[in-house]
């Protein structure tokens, strides 16, 4: 017998499972196929956590894996003594289904096992469990959500007590304790009601809203603009059935919008996210409902945020239509708002700096050396990002101003350690609201920008390798990669390569020529004769490859073209 039929009829003959559970299981005896993929490995526990479709079996997300996954974490934070368990978690959810049941159930494994539990009383956004984590000194924390993923699937989103997602290390040392734990017995609960009324778990709730909102409202730099412009000023907010309903539209309200129109349809809050296909912000065409409204009411901006909260889009009124700003455009607007802001307000500190990812717009270094700000760049993931401004604050070096990646992630202020779109949303209306004061939109913005440091341009690939040889397909392609590297790319002469998990820098014809300043992460980064540059790397949470153009041109047409170009050799790789 197989491995996976063997962890099949394991699952079926516990007694654990209740009725439905072993009907679920019985039902696909006969299908080796659904039985492969369910059993063939545990979901991959890394810095991120879990993520998988909500299915019964090992490598899915169920109750089980999350009493089994919690059970890990619990002696992760356990082995840091008594100290570390008082501190205890925070708990979170987003409004996916069985996400309060999953919060529920690991709030328990962590009271069994002697670890205060502060659960927050309904879902919140993920930024918010990042302050919570810091704001009450707590050793680790902990979401429940799969973000911007379709409606099928969940998460477990981890942090640690500086407000970051996992490091390495104890990603590592909860995926060991996970190998050493029965997924069926090995794990010590509470009972949800005793320990509730013990205090082993407290639930929290509006005064950590109202803490984590004086701390959003501090990051406004010109709340004046807002207040001179809000009686034709106008917003359609939508959080796409998810965590942002509440304290978004109360930021934007406090910091003097008068005019926001919520869409109601997508107000209600909803796991099954019935009126978009996916609910990602980065996709235009989840927001037909706010454009709808938006026409009827004449807004000028439209301000959209992912299920937990942690990503923003935007779209932006253009005569009678609603275009989008990419990922990169609304961080380079911000930075530069940020930066001018700063500067007019006499608040721009003296060692300003800011933070990107390596596959993030390079329009961003054109900002900051014009403005005589710094910046670094990092791996993908705002952990990372955290790092650094942590690594920075040790040294008393850098003064972080803002952070962002293209994947629709903004960070500013020193109460959260990772993306935060109830911070950005407000942000955002500021800026736009200044912009309008000008007469001028955030598309106006943009192109007003691009005449002032250059013509940039972007555009993000995903090659889907899904189904089980999925993983062993993006694996082959990036082995390919490293040991033929192209000679060109489109044309193009690829000048150097980066070699991100060596950390080797090679130029054609050379050889080795150097290493890069980080180093251990599977991503390739290929820079093109023109100035142009090629990055491949897996995607941490899906089953896909992606790819990143970043270009730099003499005008927006002749950018538009070399993405193009590059665009289809990116699709080439596919085969």
């Amino acid at each position: 017998m197989t491995t996976y039929r063997a962890e099949y009829e394991k699952w079926l003959d516990n007694p654990a499972l209740s009725e439905a559970e072993w009907k679920e299981l019985h039902d696909i005896r006969n299908d080796d196929n659904e039985i492969k993929s369910r059993f063939f490995a545990p979901l991959e526990f890394g810095t991120a956590g879990l993520r998988g479709t909500m299915k019964l079996g090992l490598h899915h997300m169920n109750v089980h894996v999350i009493r089994h996954a919690t059970q890990a974490f619990a002696n992760v934070i356990s082995a840091g003594g008594d100290e570390a368990k008082q501190k205890g978690i925070i708990i979170c959810y987003d409004c996916r289904i069985n996400s309060d049941v999953f919060a529920r159930e690991a709030a328990c494994i962590m009271a069994g096992n002697g670890i205060r539990v502060r659960l927050f009383d309904a879902l919140r956004p993920t930024p918010e469990l990042s302050f919570a984590v810091r704001h009450y000194g707590a050793t680790a924390g902990l979401n429940i959500t799969a973000s911007h993923n379709p409606r099928e699937y969940n998460g477990y989103k981890v942090y640690w007590s500086d407000g970051s997602q996992l490091p390495p290390e104890h990603a590592a040392q909860i995926a060991e304790q996970m190998s050493k734990i029965d997924i069926f017995t090995g794990f010590t609960r509470a009972d949800y009601d005793e320990a509730v009324a013990s205090g082993a778990i407290e639930l929290i709730g509006s005064e950590t809203d109202e803490a984590f909102l004086q701390h959003v409202l501090a990051q406004s730099i010109d709340r004046d603009v807002v207040s001179r412009v809000a009686d034709d000023f106008k917003i359609v907010y939508t959080p796409f059935h998810g965590a942002g309903h509440l304290l978004v539209p109360e930021a934007l309200g406090r910091l003097g919008i008068k005019h926001l129109y919520p869409v109601p349809e997508q107000m209600v809050i909803d796991g099954a996210f019935p009126t978009v296909e996916s609910p990602n912000p980065e996709n235009p065409e989840g927001f037909y409902l706010a454009v709808e409204l938006a026409r009827k009411v004449g807004s000028d901006l439209i301000i959209g945020t992912d299920p937990d909260s942690d990503r923003i889009g935007t779209m932006i009124r253009s005569g009678d239509e609603y275009v989008p700003l990419s990922g990169n455009q609304l961080g380079v607007l911000l930075l530069d708002y940020i930066i001018t802001a700063k500067k007019a307000a006499g608040a721009l500190p003296e060692k300003a700096a800011a933070v990107k990812s390596i596959v993030t717009t390079s329009m961003a270094d054109a900002v900051c050396e014009a403005n005589g700000v710094h910046i670094e760049s990092t791996f993908t993931g705002f952990k990372f990002m955290a790092e650094r401004i942590a690594q920075w604050e040790a040294e008393g070096s850098w003064q972080y101003i803002f952070a962002f990646e293209e994947s629709y992630g903004y960070m500013c202020g020193d109460y959260v350690r990772d993306k935060d779109a109830v911070t950005a949303s407000m942000m955002v209306a500021e800026m736009a609201a200044a912009y309008h004061e000008k007469g001028m939109t955030l598309l106006d913005a943009m192109n007003s920008l691009y005449e002032k440091y250059g013509y940039y341009a972007e555009r993000t690939l995903n090659l889907v390798m899904p189904g089980l040889d999925g993983l062993e397909k993006m694996a082959k392609l990036m082995a390919s990669l490293r040991s033929e590297p192209p000679a060109e790319i489109a044309g193009e002469t690829v000048a150097a390569q980066r070699d991100y998990l060596s950390g080797e820098m090679s130029v054609a014809g050379l050889g080795v020529v150097g290493r890069t300043s980080i180093s251990g992460s599977n991503v390739l980064y290929f820079e093109l004769k023109d100035g142009s540059a090629f990055i491949v790397r897996p995607s941490g949470t899906e089953p896909k490859i992606k790819i990143y153009i970043l270009v730099h041109g003499i005008s927006s047409a002749d950018c538009a073209a070399r993405v193009e170009k590059y665009s289809a050799y990116a699709e080439s790789l596919r085969k």
